[in-house]
Parts: structure tokens; sequence; C-alpha cells
């Protein structure tokens, strides 16, 4: 692989909001730290040493949380890479408490949410944040409050454009009724197509779509994906991100890792183009998996 050739900005550009253009192609990252999303990294130098590499490589998208480490995800990217570059953009989210690896609880009230955002914004450093995704609804907190309380975040200059993760069409128009949505955040893949309706959706609002969990699970998807692979003389990972940036314009994948030579190879995806044939096969994948 020719390092020298590598750019997220291969992958097009995506807008959010109507207001920020990013690259196509961003980076995830929960899994800078520890085990169980909890603590910091057994490698610190190494994390840091990722996000600062993603950034040479034209990705100018990062994803991130507050309940991440919990905090730890946002320390880092501070650390590595304040001040920020131009037309770098930190998208991070809120609603989930941590209290221990590998569990979460929610927490969408409006109180959570303002004292999340207040603290997101003192471990990024930041004034105003780009993007401030709710990160699930509360099951027990109505969900207009809690967009409501974003909205007013916003209207503060605290937060630039409020997003949403893990919702239904449904949802999104209820929070459109309040501000304007700029991104949803659902678990999709080639293989995994629950919220297929929700893409077109927000293909229809030109609503950016980040598609996380975004590697093809079980036998079938395996099988399909390693020849297509081997066709291309490409990683697994690279063909199941070149269908989802094929799947629309609006798709904004994430990619995440705690490697360089993978973010490497991940970045690579971004000038990988599937033939119609190889585009159709995998997107039939979860079809297929049905009739076995």
């Amino acid at each position: 692989m020719n390092t020298k050739e590598l750019s997220a900005s291969l992958a097009g550009d995506v807008l959010l909001g109507g207001e920020i253009s990013v690259h196509r192609l961003g980076f995830g990252a929960m899994r800078l730290t520890g085990e169980g999303i909890w603590g910091p990294p057994k490698d610190r130098k190494g994390a840091l040493a990722v996000l600062r590499r993603a950034a040479e490589l034209g990705v100018n998208f990062i994803d991130t949380a507050d309940s991440y480490g919990p905090h730890i995800s946002e320390e880092l990217i501070a650390e590595a890479l304040f001040p920020y570059r131009a037309g770098l953009v930190i998208a991070t989210k809120g609603g989930w408490n941590r209290p221990g690896p590998n569990q979460w609880t929610h927490d969408a009230t409006p109180r959570h949410l303002r004292s999340a955002v207040e603290g997101s914004l003192t471990r990024l450093r930041l004034e105003r944040i780009d993007v401030y995704q709710l990160h699930i609804p509360d099951p027990v907190v109505s969900f207009e409050s809690s967009v409501e309380t974003l909205a007013q975040l916003r209207n503060e200059g605290k937060i630039r454009l409020i997003a949403l993760s893990n919702v239904t069409q449904e949802h999104i128009e209820r929070a459109s009724r309040i501000v304007p949505v700029a991104s949803v955040q659902n678990r999709y893949s080639f293989a995994d197509r629950e919220w297929d309706y929700v893409v077109d959706y927000c293909e229809r609002k030109q609503i950016a779509f980040i598609p996380w969990f975004p590697l093809g699970a079980g036998k079938v998807a395996g099988e399909v994906l390693d020849r297509i692979a081997k066709a291309h003389r490409a990683s697994p990972t690279q063909i199941a991100l070149a269908w989802l940036l094929r799947r629309s314009s609006i798709v904004l994948p994430i990619p995440g890792t705690s490697s360089i030579a993978h973010l490497e190879e991940n970045v690579a995806a971004a000038s990988l183009r599937l033939a119609d044939e190889d585009y159709q096969m995998l997107s039939r994948v979860p079809e297929l998996a049905a009739s076995r």
C-alpha cells in the first residue's frame, strides 16, 4: 500500500446541517479507551499517534462521546490535536451514564444533558461543539424535553448542530419539529440492514447518516465479503466500507481502531470503487442469509 496516496478526501464530501462540509470517511474514537470502553488505553502514546495520523490522512470528522471512557476519548482527542486545524469537526454525544466497564445506563434528562455538554466543552477545549448528538432516547424521559434542552444549548451558542443516534424515523420527525437534525447515527452495514428505511429517509431529507458497527457478521456475510475482497486485492474491512460509501452520498462511515496500520487500511477504502455486480451481491447478503 502506498501511504502517500492515502486520503480521506477521496471518499468525497457530505454536508452536515447544510453548514459544515466534511470528508465522507471519518474516524470513530470509541476504541481508543480501555477494555469495556472503560478507563485509559493500555498504550496512551499509541492512541495519540492514531489520532494524529488520522488528521494527517485528511480525516476531518471525528466521532466521540462523553461516555467513552467515560471522558477518556474526548481528553485524548484534545491532547492529540489541540489546537485544532481549520476544518476539523469533532462530534460528541451525551445521554448515558457509565457505572462500570461494559455498563451503560440511560440518562437523557435535561439536567444531565446540560452537564454533559458543559463537560464535553471543557474536555475538548472548545467554546462551541460543532455537532452534538443525543446518544440514545431515554425510555423514561420525554424525548421532546431532551431535544428541547439541546436546542436551548444551541441557542446559547454552546452547540452548532444537533444530531441523533440510535433512533427511528419517528424520532427524527419529532426532533425536526423542534430543531434541524444534522445527522443520524445508527448501527448499519451491508449485512445488517434493519435501518435501511432510515437511510432512505435521511437521503430524501439530505440528513447525513453515520453507520456504526460497519462490518457484516455471520457466515454468509463472511463468505461473500472474502470472495469480493480477494478479487479486489483488498481487505474485507475495505470492501465493507466501500459498500457503505456507495450506498448513498449522505452516508458517512466512521471506522474506529487503535492501530495506525488498521487506520491506514480503512482510509485506503476511500478510493475503492465496487463494480455493480459486487455491490448488488453484498446488498443481497441479508436475503441470502435468510434463505439458509
